[in-house]
């Protein structure tokens, strides 16, 4: 996304624009699946805050469907026994409410908090302060009837419940910085889900790119060099090409494992940023069946009689096979996404441990047994809702689909940057990928490099693009083409008559990404 917005830019200026494309298709991970016979995305599902943000706006350009999920989910204890819904709301508001308090303190404390400070301390601090009235205290704004009668069984199924966020941020709760918990905010307003999944958006951003730049598929770099007015990109098949400016788009993954490619070496503060902030692994597994039995109405696919998130806090009953830590387990139902790309499916968010759990199954198993191995691991949890049957068709699965991107090279074995305990200038490390190198022609682009608000998310790639694409613009004195304000056909017709102001050396070899 930050590659293709930044060819939109560019080439709507005039500039000659290659991009360089490890796989076989534009979007990195932002790609969609036909294989369970409808489209899912593998990548991004959700647009993270509505308020001036220009995803929503091309949703809506697009007619892209989005989706906002009520507040109502189900929750299994770790046992699992259902949790009744009163209870279930109640431990869900006081997380929440929580994770509210933990961004406001790591805003106003960040230079004061230690390093070695986790989200997870927050939380232990904080719930010892929750039903507090069952410990014989007099004020509390919790109703009895909502809890167990057991304080300690209540927090601790609070702290489990808390573990949610790892599902946010590809890593466990106890690796969040607190000190840097405040950079995980992002822009105001709802989070919807993209129902119709971002196969349009991608193409609307892709458009002019891929009618204006020299886009080569298949072509994985292998050597960045920078010269004296330009540099040389090298390819794994050992074919060098010749670039006035080269942005590098890779994500946050592969830069920490592939520093090396770039000559003269990383500056030592940026070298220390690319190592210092961590690279989270969510990835995701599709199950589809034949109807949504879990509804009230089995043979109906879209009401939304149960609700849409259900978590299985602790699930001692999986332990040790097939689940060897009781890892938390939770799950989207795409049965109550609106018609008409509501489908019996059920999409399980996994992270962290989790994630390299089940990538190492992918890897390990043959492809005519991977479905049988993956409904070994899951069967345990979908196995709990309404209307379960080992012996109901309707309740097998008639197809399986893991994302896996912890075992994808081009992916850099993950999905998004995150900021983990032990971070000490989170905020500075963000800032000197986004500057980048200039001086040696290099930039960096990708959600690693967004504006705080936006880190780690489909829409911080798109501004990053955006951002290098403006700063290249203007370190040419062209006059600037194609922000989102500006972006119709007749900014694009304007950037047509531009080539013949641009620099020599930018019509000399072009940019690269």
């Amino acid at each position: 996304m930050a590659g293709l917005r930044c060819a939109d830019v560019l080439t709507q200026n005039g500039v000659k624009v290659t991009i360089l494309e490890g796989r076989d298709r534009i979007g990195g991970r932002v790609h969609q699946s036909n294989h369970l016979g409808h489209s899912v995305d593998l990548g991004p599902n959700w647009i993270h805050g509505t308020d001036h943000n220009p995803i929503m706006d091309l949703a809506i350009e697009t007619n892209t469907a989005t989706h906002s999920w009520g507040e109502r989910q189900s929750m299994f204890d770790k046992r699992g026994s259902p949790i009744d819904e009163k209870r279930t709301g109640m431990y869900s508001e006081l997380a929440w409410g929580i994770i509210a308090k933990a961004f406001t303190y790591s805003n106003d404390n960040s230079a004061s908090i230690p390093a070695r400070k986790s989200l997870l301390d927050f939380f232990e601090k904080e719930v010892k302060d929750e039903f507090i009235e069952l410990d014989g205290a007099e004020d509390s704004s919790i109703s009895n009837e909502s809890t167990t009668g057991s304080p300690e069984k209540d927090r601790e199924t609070l702290l489990r419940v808390a573990e949610m966020w790892g599902a946010f941020v590809g890593s466990p709760i106890e690796r969040q910085s607190l000190k840097f918990f405040w950079l995980e905010e992002c822009i105001e307003g709802e989070n919807l889900f993209v129902a119709s999944t971002y196969k349009a958006i991608l193409h609307r951003v892709a458009k002019v790119a891929l009618a204006k730049a020299d886009v080569q598929l298949e072509n994985k770099v292998a050597k960045i060099e920078s010269r004296e007015s330009s540099v040389v990109v090298t390819t794994t098949t050992g074919v060098s090409q010749t670039f006035d400016e080269v942005v590098v788009t890779a994500p946050l993954g592969w830069l920490k494992r592939n520093k090396e490619s770039f000559l003269p070496k990383v500056p030592p503060r940026l070298s220390k940023a690319i190592d210092s902030i961590s690279y989270g692994q969510l990835d995701k597994v599709y199950i589809t069946f034949p109807k949504a039995f879990w509804q009230s109405s089995p043979t109906n696919t879209t009401s939304s009689t149960y609700p849409g998130f259900t978590h299985w806090l602790h699930p001692l009953y999986a332990t040790p096979s097939p689940n060897p830590h009781a890892w938390n387990q939770e799950a989207l139902s795409l049965a109550s996404l609106p018609s008409p790309n509501a489908h019996p499916t059920l999409l399980f968010y996994i992270y962290g441990p989790t994630s390299q759990h089940i990538g190492n199954i992918v890897t390990s198993t043959p492809p005519s047994k991977l479905d049988a191995a993956l409904t070994k691991f899951f069967e345990p949890y979908y196995s709990r809702l309404p209307n379960y049957s080992s012996t109901d068709p309707f309740c097998k699965p008639t197809g399986l689909l893991a994302t896996a991107w912890c075992n994808d090279d081009l992916a850099g074995y993950g999905s998004y940057s995150n900021f983990q305990v032990g971070l000490e200038e989170g905020d500075v490390d963000i800032q000197t990928m986004r500057h980048g190198m200039p001086e040696r022609r290099v930039w960096i682009a990708g959600e690693h490099t967004a504006p705080f608000v936006a880190l780690g998310t489909v829409t911080g790639a798109y501004w990053s693009g955006e951002g290098v694409a403006r700063r290249i613009v203007d370190s040419y004195g062209l006059d600037r083409v194609g922000d989102r304000e500006e972006r119709s056909g007749g900014a694009e017709a304007k950037a047509k008559g531009k080539e013949e102001g641009i620099s020599d050396a930018g019509q000399m070899n072009g940019m690269g990404l």
